[in-house]
């Protein structure tokens, strides 16, 4: 039986404290590809935890989907408390570090902002997380007789890796085409409502200059002479 990896999320923080993931921390589906959608409110900053094995790789694409600017501020953390990236005012970024044992801490930081919240995806894919090797090993235990194939158990395991492989980068592709079609439309409808409010203002302002022009031709041609009696 394949194990199941756990990555554990760390639910929204404050934007002063930052504290250790409770034992009942929700959790991230049991691949190694996960991908998240949340709301950013304004003057907030919320981090997630990734525990992480040593000699690993950890990757971590974000995109901020809708809100004023479409920007956030990004910092991601070792278990040691170090800084290892830390950008400003970004509406997307992809990292990748080497990990080490330990959570890696990963913070989204609005409190730049006192009026528009953001709508923020970001995806983790997590790499080298051990387990090939099990793989292997429950191959061996179902499969017998391999010299009799033509075809050598590391051929088709070689062959299963490839086409998983294949499909995961398929599904992040199509992960993030979503995202940026989901920015897009917001930044469309953004546009759609803006047009429509001074095409509005614009209409009011012709319907007031021409009443301003009628009402003066009007009075140029008004004999204001007082006949007397």
């Amino acid at each position: 039986m394949e194990p199941r990896i756990w990555s554990r999320l760390l639910l929204p923080l404050g934007c002063f404290a930052l504290l250790l993931p409770p034992p009942g921390a929700a959790e991230f589906s049991p691949s190694l590809d996960s991908d998240f959608t949340f709301t950013l409110p304004a003057g907030r900053k919320e981090c997630f935890y990734q525990p992480m094995r040593k000699e690993a790789s950890l990757e971590l694409e974000y995109q901020v989907l809708d809100g004023a600017g479409l920007d956030v501020d990004f910092h991601l953390l070792s278990p040691k408390g170090e800084t290892l990236v830390f950008d400003e005012r970004k509406s997307d970024g992809v990292h990748t570090v080497e990990t080490e044992d330990g959570d890696y801490m990963f913070c989204f930081d609005n409190t730049f902002s006192t009026i528009s919240e953001k709508v923020i995806f970001f995806e983790l894919i997590l790499d080298n997380m051990g387990e090939d090797e099990q793989d292997q090993e429950d191959w061996k235990k179902y499969v017998t007789g391999t010299d009799l194939l033509d075809m050598k158990l590391e051929d088709i395991l070689e062959s299963i890796n490839s086409v998983k492989a294949r499909l995961s980068k398929s599904v992040q592709i199509q992960t993030l085409l979503r995202a940026f079609e989901a920015r897009d439309r917001n930044i469309q409808e953004s546009n759609f409502d803006r047009v429509n409010f001074w095409s509005m203002v614009n209409l009011g302002v012709m319907v007031v200059v021409s009443a301003l022009q009628v009402y003066m031709l009007k009075s140029l041609f008004e004999d204001k002479r007082k006949s007397r009696t």
